[in-house]
């Protein structure tokens, strides 16, 4: 997933090791977790493949530093990984990352890769709704059943995420390939829960 995230960065404009780190940390650190030590041996594979070189900018004048640029190559594997269809893409820690870089799809890949991740969400959340009531005839505590609740609201908000963002590219498809993308919604935020664990009598009691 690094090289997919170099790629991503470097297709925005070239820059140098040390920016690349800071735009790893910023653009993408909210919602992926970043593996600083594996960046520069990660740049030199790629630069190995030849989907990233090298190159000292005209413009400096002194001090010159060697700048990171994607080649030709390296655009076309950027979008072969980005629109990758396994279903690994869809492991919670790498749908945000892929979500970064959909405005490089197009409206019709991003709503097959959309419904995919829908999909794995909803089979996720009858899987929860199954646990759920496992850990309920099991007698379980208070604080598990408020945790596999919590899993399953969290699954819900999200799916309604999707909705909105597929409901948005349609509207862009059937307008034409002329209209523009509009910005995608918001994800809602869960609302707050101000019920109180039960304690354990009372999940029995149940």
């Amino acid at each position: 997933m690094l090289e997919l995230a170099i790629l991503g960065l470097l297709k925005e404009r070239a820059m140098h090791g040390y920016e690349l780190r800071k735009q790893l940390s910023q653009k993408l650190g909210f919602f992926w977790t970043v593996s600083f030590g594996s960046l520069y041996p990660t740049l030199k594979k790629l630069e190995r493949r030849g989907v990233v070189e090298k190159f000292f900018p005209p413009e400096q004048t002194t001090r010159r530093k060697q700048v990171y640029r994607i080649t030709p190559a390296g655009e076309a594997e950027f979008l072969e990984l980005l629109a990758e269809g396994a279903h690994s893409v869809w492991e919670e820690d790498k749908f945000p990352l892929r979500l970064a870089f959909f405005r490089y799809l197009g409206p019709e890949t991003r709503v097959r890769l959309l419904e995919r991740r829908k999909a794995y969400l909803e089979d996720k959340l009858d899987e929860g709704r199954r646990s759920l009531g496992w850990a309920h005839r099991g007698r379980a505590d208070s604080y598990t059943l408020s945790l596999m609740r919590h899993g399953m609201e969290t699954t819900q908000h999200d799916i309604a995420w999707l909705d909105k963002l597929l409901h948005a590219e349609r509207a862009v498809l059937r307008d034409g390939p002329r209209a523009s993308a509009p910005d995608p919604p918001e994800r809602p935020a869960a609302e707050p829960d101000d019920r109180q664990p039960r304690t354990t009598d009372e999940v029995r009691s149940t």
